[in-house]
Parts: C-alpha cells; structure tokens; sequence
C-alpha cells in the first residue's frame, strides 16, 4: 500500500539533481566477514576501515553503501550509534556519501553476536548474516516483543542520522524474499510485514533523506509480486540490483524508466564473468543519469572475489582471474590496474546531464 507521506517525484527529482552522480561500492573492510563482524566494538576497526575508504576516494568513488544489523542496536545501542557516528565521520573525511541498510534477506538465517566464523576456503560470502533472519520473519507478524524490539531499532538508528548530511539514503530492507542460504527456497511473502512496517517506521521519524528498497529479479524463482509492489509504493528514489550484460541491463533500465519518473540509482552490479564491469556498465548509468554503487572494495574476509555458484563447487577453487567482485587487494594494488585507471579517468569528468552538480 503506498505511503501518502511518500515524497513526490518533484521532491525526489530535486533531491537528485542536488546531488552528486552517486558512483561508489558497497562497503565492508577486508577485516570483517558480517556486518556483525564489522560494527561490533571488539572487532571493529576504524584504522582499516580509514585506509580503505581512502583508497575508494582516490579510485573516485564518492558513495559508500553499507550494512547494518538489528542485534548490534539490541546489545549496545549507544555504542553502535556511536561507531556509526565514527564511520561517517571517516567516510566524510574523504568526500564520500553513505547509505545505510537496515534489514537483509540474504545467506545465514541464524545471526549471532560475538566472535564470527572463520571464511571457508574459496566460498563467496561464507559467513555473511540476514537481519533479523528467517525464523524471526516466521515469528514477526503475531510476536508483539519482536515487532516492538526490531521498531526500537529502526527509530532509534534513524533518529540519531535522520538530520545527518553525511547519510545520502536509507535503504530499509535488502533483497527481501532472498535466499536465507545457498540452494535454499527463498524467504519469499515471510517479508511482507517487516517490509511494509520498516518503511512506516522510517517515514514517521521524518528523516531528510529519502527512502529505498532495491527492486531485484531472481532468475528461475519469481518472488511473490507482493514484494516489488510494496517497494515501488513507498520508495522515494527508485533503486535496484542488476548483475548482467549490457543488452540486459539497458532492458532493464527501460523497464523500470516506463514504470515511474522517480531518479534511479543500481544499488548493486559488478560481476565481471557475467559481462557486468565497470568499462561496460559506468558509460550507461552516467548516460541515463543512474547512479552506481557496485559490489565490493578490498578482496578480504567475505570473499567475493568468488562466484555465488562456488557455494557448489567440490573442491574449492583458491585464486580467481577474473575475480567476481571486488577491487583491490588487501594492500591496495588493483586486481586490474587497467580497470584501476579506467575508474580514474572516468569517475574524474563533469557530469554531463543539466542541473547535475559537479562530481
């Protein structure tokens, strides 16, 4: 059901143009595993994490997209507010814009606080976590307690950042209906209701950001139509998740262009086995005035230098060319120094669209 608090597309579409060309990754230092990993105060590192947005502005990047977790705000929220605080004041530091996500659908169901596993061996995001996880979904339309503590959540990181111009938008929920785990059915309908409260609780906090969820296909498993319908009404900048050639894409783009006006902005892309690279993909968001905020910085803990598909591998396969995500390496060389050097060149011209600030 839509919002009536929805921003108009005029709001939205000056907001945009007030903007930056969004073009950037999606974050999480090579030291962190999860989002757990990262944000905890016995594993997070802010040293890290400054060195690697450094190297992200000096690649040209300017957006950052990164995830959150309903149990850091459970067990300490002033300290979780607080390392939030530090990291957009990193991030700030160096000309970079920040996302933040609330809730996710994708890979382990059953999240838990403290020490986080190890990677397995050439597996893609091997210990990556939902939030709040299938069984909490199960339990969340009749559970008062849940619903009651996972709205603590949401209002209390909002409010803190809901003036903050450090913070460019609020994604409220991840690939929702995704796959709580390789191979497994897709979470599906079990989202609806946190879905639709998530985006009614950012909202009534008011915040000056706008408000997203990343409409996204799944290839062979159909989500319930449900799910696209809630983001479509009550997103105010339209995003979305596309990991393909350059045909697909530019189909894409017309799709989502003949269903609303709202400006667009492609949350996640890059895989480069799949024909989706940045010296095919960067060209067509700025020609569409998209934004562009791709999957992965520092090969590191997650390991998405792999492929989804290495989940089903029975041998795992060490070292990667090409790699599927990802840009640099740990100390910060390039997987590509081309790739390295076409980002420099292109993320450094004027934006070329009318009303568009400079980049």
């Amino acid at each position: 059901m839509p919002n009536d608090t929805r921003w108009s597309v005029e709001r939205a579409t000056a907001w945009w143009k007030a903007q930056p060309w969004f073009a950037g990754c999606n974050f999480i230092p090579s030291t962190a595993i999860n989002p757990l990993e990262m944000w905890q105060a016995e594993s997070f590192d802010p040293e890290t994490i400054a060195r690697e947005l450094r190297w992200a502005a000096d690649l040209g990047f300017d957006a950052v997209r990164v995830y959150l977790h309903d149990l850091l705000f459970d067990d300490d929220p002033d300290g979780f507010r607080e390392r939030i605080d530090r990291f957009l004041v990193l991030a700030s530091a160096v000309g970079i814009h920040t996302t933040l996500v609330l809730f996710d659908d994708v890979w382990n169901p059953e999240p838990r606080l403290g020490p986080q596993p190890a990677p397995q061996p050439g597996r893609h995001n091997s210990g990556w976590v939902a939030s709040p996880g299938l069984a909490q979904l199960e339990r969340y339309p009749g559970d008062a307690s849940l619903r009651a503590r996972l709205e603590r959540y949401v209002r209390g990181v909002v409010e803190a950042f809901a003036h903050d111009p450090r913070v460019a938008l609020w994604d409220v929920y991840n690939e929702p209906g995704g796959f709580p785990s390789p191979g497994a059915d897709p979470v599906g309908a079990a989202c609806l209701p946190l879905l639709a409260d998530s985006f009614r609780w950012v909202r009534e906090v008011a915040p000056d950001q706008p408000l997203t969820s990343g409409v996204w296909e799944v290839p062979n498993h159909p989500l319930p139509s449900a799910i696209a319908e809630l983001q479509w009404a009550n997103s105010d900048i339209v995003s979305f998740h596309h990991y393909g050639p350059v045909p697909d894409l530019l189909a894409f783009i017309e799709r989502l262009r003949a269903r609303s006006e709202r400006p667009l902005l492609c949350t996640e892309y890059l895989a480069r086995p799949m024909h989706s690279r940045f010296e095919s993909h960067l060209p067509i968001f700025r020609e569409h005035d998209i934004g562009a905020i791709h999957w992965g910085l520092v090969a590191g803990k997650t390991q998405t230098i792999h492929p989804w598909w290495s989940w089903f591998e029975k041998t795992p396969v060490l070292k990667r060319d090409p790699w599927f995500h990802d840009v640099l390496h740990p100390d910060g060389r390039p997987f590509d120094p081309a790739e390295a050097a076409f980002l420099r060149s292109f993320l450094s011209r004027p934006a070329p669209h009318p009303g568009r600030i400079a980049h």
